[in-house]
C-alpha cells in the first residue's frame, strides 16, 4: 500500500490538475484568449466580449462538467465498494437508464430545454432507483447478487423504452436526443446545484470512511468489528444513486468516468476510503473538464458529444487494466 506521504503528493497533484483543466477551459475555445485576459474577465475588467464568453460561457460549463465528472467517480468508488467489485459502475443500477427515458420524454413532448428536461430526467432517475430498490428489496432478502440483476434488468427495459422513442421521434428533435444520450455539457444550466451536491455526497461519503474500509474487507468482518452493514449498504446505495441521479440531469449518459477513475486512484493511493473518495472527485472532474474541453474545440465549431471522448479515452484504459488482470478480483 502506498505510504501517507506520496498520497497527499497524489492529491495535491490532482487538485493541481483539477485547477489547470478548469483554467485551460477558461481559455481555449473558438476565441482563444490569453491567460491575463482570462484573468480580468473573471475579476469583471477587460474586453466586454471576453467578459461575456469567459463568465457567461465558459465557466459554467466548465464548473458544471468539473462537479459531474466529481459525481460520477465517487458514485463509482462507492459502487464498486458496495457491490465489491472493482469494475462496478455507476450506471450499473439503471439509474442513467430512468434518467434518459425521463429526459427523452421531455423532448418528445417538447418541453423546453433547461429546467424541463433536467427536471423530467431527475424523475426518470428517481423513479429507477426506487424501482431497482423496491424489486431487490421487496421479499427481505436484499443481497449484492440481487440488486445487481435487478438494476441489469430495469437498465434493460429503459433501454427498450429509450430505443422505442427515438424510433418515433420525428427527425428535427432526434439530433438533440442522440447528443444527450451520448453526453452534452452545453446545456448543463447553473452549475452549482451539482457543486453543492457534490460537497454534500463527498462529506456524507467520508463520515462512514471507516465503514467503508471495513465493508471493502467483507460483510462479515465488517459486522464482526461493529459496522452496521444493513444501514450502511442502504446508505450507499442512496447516495451513489442521488449523485449519479444529479450528474445525469446535468450532462447527460456520460459512460467510463465512474467505472475507470476510481481504479486508477485506487492503484495511485490505494483503498483507504479517506483518501480515495476525494482523490476520486478531483480526478472524475478534471477529466470531464478536459474531455468537454477537447469536445468543444476539435472540431470547432462544431461540438462533439463529451461522452463519445470518455470512450475513447476509459475503453483502452479499461482494456489496459483488464489485460493485467484478466481475473476479476473483488476490493
Amino acid at each position: 500500500m502506498p505510504s501517507r506521504r506520496r498520497a497527499v503528493l497524489v492529491l495535491a497533484l490532482l487538485s493541481a490538475a483539477a485547477l489547470a483543466s478548469v483554467c485551460l477551459a477558461l481559455a481555449v475555445g473558438s476565441l482563444a484568449l490569453s491567460w491575463a485576459s482570462v484573468w480580468e474577465a473573471l475579476r469583471g475588467q477587460g474586453d466586454s466580449l471576453a467578459q461575456e464568453v469567459v463568465q457567461g460561457l465558459r465557466l459554467p460549463r466548465a464548473l458544471a462538467a468539473f462537479a459531474c465528472g466529481g459525481l460520477l467517480a465517487l458514485a463509482g468508488a462507492l459502487m464498486q465498494v458496495l457491490l465489491r467489485n472493482p469494475l462496478a459502475d455507476p450506471y450499473v443500477l439503471g439509474i442513467s437508464g430512468g434518467a434518459a427515458v425521463g429526459a427523452l420524454a421531455a423532448m418528445l413532448l417538447g418541453v423546453g430545454l433547461g429546467f424541463g428536461i433536467e427536471a423530467m430526467a431527475f424523475l426518470g432517475a428517481l423513479g429507477a432507483m426506487l424501482l431497482v430498490f423496491g424489486l431487490a428489496h421487496g421479499d427481505g432478502s436484499w443481497s449484492q447478487a440481487r440488486l445487481l440483476l435487478t438494476g441489469i434488468i430495469v437498465a434493460a427495459g429503459c433501454g427498450a423504452a429509450v430505443a422505442l422513442m427515438l424510433s418515433i421521434a420525428p427527425e428535427h428533435k432526434l439530433r438533440g436526443m442522440l447528443f444527450w444520450l451520448m453526453g452534452d455539457a452545453s446545456h448543463a444550466g447553473d452549475p452549482w446545484l451539482p457543486l453543492l451536491v457534490l460537497a454534500g455526497g463527498l462529506v456524507v461519503a467520508l463520515f462512514f470512511a471507516r465503514e467503508l474500509n471495513l465493508l471493502s474487507r467483507g460483510a462479515q468482518l465488517a459486522a464482526t468489528l461493529g459496522a452496521n452493514v444493513a444501514r450502511l449498504r442502504l446508505t450507499l446505495y442512496f447516495l451513489a444513486s442521488l449523485l449519479t441521479a444529479a450528474a445525469v440531469t446535468s450532462v447527460g449518459s456520460v459512460g467510463f468516468v465512474g467505472l475507470v477513475v476510481p481504479h486508477l486512484v485506487r492503484l495511485a493511493v490505494g483503498n483507504d476510503q479517506r483518501l480515495l473518495l476525494p482523490a476520486a472527485v478531483l480526478a472524475g472532474g478534471a477529466l470531464l473538464t478536459l474531455a468537454d474541453t477537447l469536445a468543444r474545440t476539435v472540431v470547432a465549431p462544431q461540438q462533439l458529444p463529451v461522452g463519445v471522448l470518455t470512450a475513447l479515452i476509459g475503453v483502452p484504459v479499461f482494456l489496459f487494466l483488464l489485460a493485467r488482470a484478466p481475473r476479476v478480483e473483488r476490493i
